[in-house]
This record gives C-alpha cells, sequence and structure tokens, in this order.
C-alpha cells in the first residue's frame, strides 16, 4: 500500500471521505450559533459530556487527518519520481486548477487549522476566554466566536481558509467517487456537478458565520460576558 499508488490513492480517498463527514458534521454543529446563546452554549456542553469519548475522537480524526496529508504528499513524490524529466511546456488539459493545487491548498489548509485550534478549541492565543461565562454558569462558546470574528483580521483569514477548503474539496469529492470505481462514463458529470454544489453549499455555510458576525446580525446579547 505504501509503494503503490493504487494503494495510496485508495487511503486518500478514504480518510478524505471521513474528513468530509466531519467538515459536513462540524457545520451542521457551528450554524446553531444562529439559534442564539442559550442553544450554541448547550450544544457545546453536551460535546464535553462525554470527555473520553470527545479525547479518543480528536486522536482519531487527528490521525486520519496526518494520514491523509502524508498519503497525498507521499502520491506527489511518487508521481514525481516517475516522470523525474519535467515536461517542456505544462499545459494540463483536463487538470482543473483545484486539482493542480491539492498538495498546496491542503498544507495551507493546515496552518489554519492548527491556529484555529489554538484559538478556539485550546484558547492558548486568547486565554481570557477560559473566563466567559454565560447567565447559567456555562462556559459561553458563543461570546467567544462572536468576539473572535469581530475581529477582521481573523475574520479575513478564515473566509481565505474556506475558500481554499472549497477548492480542496471541489476536486476531492469527485475524486473519492473515482478512486473507489464509483464514476463511469455516464455518471461521471453528474458527479463533478454535485461535487461542486456541495462544495458551495458547505463553503457558503462556513463563512456566513463571520460574515454575519462583521455585520451585526450575530452580536453578543447584553450581560452576556
Amino acid at each position: 500500500m505504501w509503494n503503490s499508488s493504487i494503494g495510496i490513492k485508495l487511503i486518500v480517498a478514504i480518510t478524505g471521505a471521513l474528513l468530509l463527514l466531519f467538515v459536513v458534521g462540524h457545520l451542521v454543529g457551528n450554524l446553531q450559533i444562529f439559534l442564539g446563546q442559550d442553544v450554541f452554549n448547550n450544544y457545546a456542553v453536551k460535546l464535553r459530556a462525554f470527555p473520553a469519548f470527545l479525547i479518543v475522537f480528536r486522536i482519531g480524526i487527528g490521525a486520519v487527518a496526518l494520514l491523509h496529508i502524508v498519503m497525498t504528499l507521499r502520491l506527489a513524490l511518487l508521481n514525481r519520481r516517475a516522470r523525474p524529466v519535467a515536461y517542456r511546456a505544462k499545459e494540463p488539459v483536463e487538470a482543473t486548477f483545484s486539482s493542480r493545487t491539492m498538495v498546496i491548498s491542503g498544507l495551507l489548509l493546515l496552518a489554519f487549522v492548527t491556529y484555529h485550534l489554538a484559538h478556539f478549541t485550546w484558547q492558548v492565543t486568547n486565554p481570557h476566554y477560559q473566563q466567559l461565562m454565560d447567565s447559567q454558569g456555562r462556559h459561553d462558546v458563543y461570546t467567544m466566536v462572536i468576539l473572535g470574528f469581530q475581529n477582521l483580521l481573523i475574520s479575513g483569514s478564515y473566509i481565505v481558509a474556506m475558500i481554499l477548503l472549497g477548492f480542496h474539496l471541489s476536486h476531492g469529492i469527485a475524486s473519492v467517487f473515482q478512486t473507489l470505481g464509483w464514476a463511469t462514463p455516464n455518471n461521471k458529470h453528474v458527479i463533478e456537478r454535485a461535487a461542486r454544489i456541495v462544495t458551495v453549499l458547505l463553503i457558503a455555510g462556513y463563512v456566513s458565520i463571520p460574515i454575519m458576525i462583521l455585520l451585526g446580525v450575530v452580536k453578543s446579547p447584553a450581560g452576556g460576558m
């Protein structure tokens, strides 16, 4: 599996599919911020109701992400070794911008995710977030997210990262079907179109949060800190 491009592609496809499921589930949870402080903070409490499971899940999704990155880089290396002499003129006919930048967009996303975790999950960059409490004594994750995205630089970097994620997904989703043998000449264009639609919906959902916060549509209630 390590030395076979087919085996590596299979691992990349499976891990990519698992990460896609996480991206969808994460968005569903994040969109609850539009339901208000009580609902969003209650959602955060439920996530931490089973700490052991949460730890195992985080380690698991981290391992999947790491394997996805390592195997993608491994595949790129094998492809380069298989073609030691570069083409005189690179004029890709079928390759899209998304497919040609999968490695770069993936590494940039890794850098963003690291900061995102340090910002909101580990609260290393903003330790005062740990002191935020709502009127019911719960950690005020709702206000924390709002305070974070009120910073134009943070919101801007988040939006750019989500656009990069969109480029990554638009090619990655279709590639999963191709690698697993589910794409045929008859349904290839349907799968590619569906991948683009799913990608647009996911990215629109993610970027709607910082945009609505910057516009003041979603704001911290008085006395919420």
